[in-house]
């Protein structure tokens, strides 16, 4: 069976998520380390000087290791915040993005979570090409500086909105054949964003073109983690809203197909859908059962909203 999770708050401490992603019946869990609308803590903003993100304690980084073993909730996985941009032009933004990706690191390695999460970036002007230079520096310079520690990062699949990196899955192979440590490097799997970047999951074979195309521009031992959600914007839009799985444009068969792929059985896989509740059902729980049901169902769902080239 796959891994499944969600991404879940951190209100009340990082040992919260855990408690509520094991109270929902998840396997693993996503969480923010930090503010993810600050570029340090005490909400520095680009052109002030930058605070250093708070630290986390031993205390807390035992609480959040004793979450995890008395809830059985494994595979934890960081996500950085809104405001880092490694691929700016501007020279300030992109430093102050730099420093925070580090604190992001250190705080991931504090509490023994083996990777962060981060969209490549936009490159806001001049080409795609000169964007990922710019991230290249910026990673490399992360590397220097947390030389010594475990923790990776992911570079997320992203839809495409404006001049973001990440939409093509060559952007992601430019980044990993541009940094002197690509074996930090991995990749992590967005299904609404591929599916609004404009490759084809609706049926088996759209299915496995878009996963070999994968292969063949980072190698599929490069995905280290998939965010399941269905996309509110329609195949190609370039546009990124998530939809809670099967009411969106893709519908169910792309989950089936996925989640029952021997490929990825052992990827943790993370829920990145709207909260709230449905007749008094946490949305979450709603989307894990929609999930595992799929896992066990051997033939295509009757719902097939996602035949993505139509």
């Amino acid at each position: 069976m796959p891994i499944l999770g969600s991404h879940q708050s951190i209100a009340g401490g990082h040992h919260r998520a855990v408690q509520r992603a094991g109270a929902l019946g998840f396997d693993c869990v996503q969480l923010f380390t930090a503010s993810p609308r600050s570029l340090g803590s005490g909400g520095a903003r680009v052109g002030k000087p930058a605070a250093r993100a708070a630290a986390i304690s031993a205390e807390q980084a035992a609480k959040f290791r004793d979450a995890l073993r008395q809830c059985r909730v494994g595979h934890p996985l960081a996500h950085d915040g809104y405001l880092i941009n490694l691929a700016s032009p501007d020279a300030r933004l992109w430093d102050a993005s730099v420093r925070a990706f580090v604190e992001e690191f250190r705080r991931a390695e504090a509490l023994g979570i083996p990777y962060v999460v981060t969209h490549p970036g936009s490159y806001t002007d001049g080409t795609p090409r000169q964007g990922v230079r710019r991230i290249c520096r910026a990673l490399d310079r992360v590397h220097r500086q947390t030389r010594g520690m475990t923790v990776g990062c992911l570079l997320e699949t992203t839809a495409g909105q404006g001049t973001s990196l990440g939409w093509r899955f060559e952007h992601l192979a430019w980044i990993l054949d541009g940094v002197r440590e690509p074996d930090r490097l991995g990749v992590c799997f967005d299904t609404c964003h591929v599916f609004a970047a404009g490759y084809p999951l609706g049926t088996r074979e759209e299915y496995e073109e878009t996963i070999a195309c994968l292969d063949a521009a980072v190698g599929l031992g490069r995905v280290k983690a998939f965010h399941l959600n269905d996309s509110a914007r329609e195949w190609g839009s370039r546009v990124d809203r998530h939809a809670h799985i099967g009411r969106g444009h893709m519908g169910l068969e792309p989950f089936r197909l996925l989640l029952r792929d021997p490929r990825f059985q052992a990827v943790p896989m993370y829920l990145e859908t709207p909260k709230g509740q449905e007749g008094g059902v946490d949305f979450d729980a709603i989307n894990l059962k929609t999930l595992r049901d799929l896992a066990a169902a051997p033939n295509a769902p009757s719902n097939r909203k996602g035949r993505s080239r139509v």
